[in-house]
């Protein structure tokens, strides 16, 4: 029976392995002292509070390059979320095949809704067709929302919405980047920016007059 220590976790999760045990603890698994976590026991706990335990139809709106690409996502499944449906308005991607699923017309998509139990939504449309598609979702049952369109969606209270936005993911890596060069620029003794604008100004680091005069 494989099993892993709270210190293991914690070093893997870069937490504290005391904070780690409390927080398990909430799920109602204590481990046993000197033994540590039953592996496959405390994957399933994890996975009943995610509500991963059960099957999640999911319908995906938008079948462009985006959405075929997640209808192609294998981590879907692994993770308890099948894709109950793809959904297009282009009347010519109906009927074919992405990832083995055939597209359905967008005129269906209360009815598939319906018929498949959906209660999450994923959009990938262009940003001008996000916010009906939205409101046809939320009226049609849907109640939780992943929102790739560079949009932000209006719900009612009640409707949980996700929104993915990769341009903001990248600027974010941009700031860890910017920051990075900064810190190597001081380990390396580099002149601060606001140094050497003083400098170019005829004044030296401390904002003194350079020690020799020009003739």
């Amino acid at each position: 029976m494989p099993t892993v220590s709270s210190e293991e976790l914690a070093a893997a999760a870069g937490v504290n392995s005391a904070k780690l045990r409390k927080d398990f603890s909430y799920l109602g698994s204590y481990g046993t002292r000197g033994v540590g976590y039953d592996v496959e026991y405390l994957v399933y706990q994890i996975s009943r509070e995610l509500g991963l335990t059960q099957d999640w139809p999911v319908v995906i709106v938008g079948i462009g390059n985006l959405g075929a690409a997640l209808a192609n996502y294998g981590g879907f499944a692994s993770r308890g979320f099948r894709v109950a449906a793809l959904i297009d308005a282009d009347p010519a991607l109906a009927g074919k095949p992405v990832a083995g699923i055939p597209v359905r017309h967008s005129d269906d998509l209360e009815k598939i809704i319906q018929d498949n139990g959906v209660s999450i939504g994923v959009i990938a449309t262009p940003a001008g067709a996000a916010q009906q598609v939205c409101d046809r979702l939320v009226a049609a049952g849907v109640t939780s929302i992943l929102n790739f369109a560079p949009t932000v969606l209006s719900v009612p209270d009640g409707v949980d919405v996700r929104k993915v936005d990769l341009s903001i993911e990248l600027q974010i890596l941009a700031f860890h980047e910017q920051r990075k060069a900064g810190e190597e620029a001081a380990a390396d003794g580099a002149v601060p920016a606001t140094a050497a604008r003083k400098q170019s100004a005829g004044k030296g680091p401390d904002g003194d007059m350079p020690a020799v005069m020009p003739a």
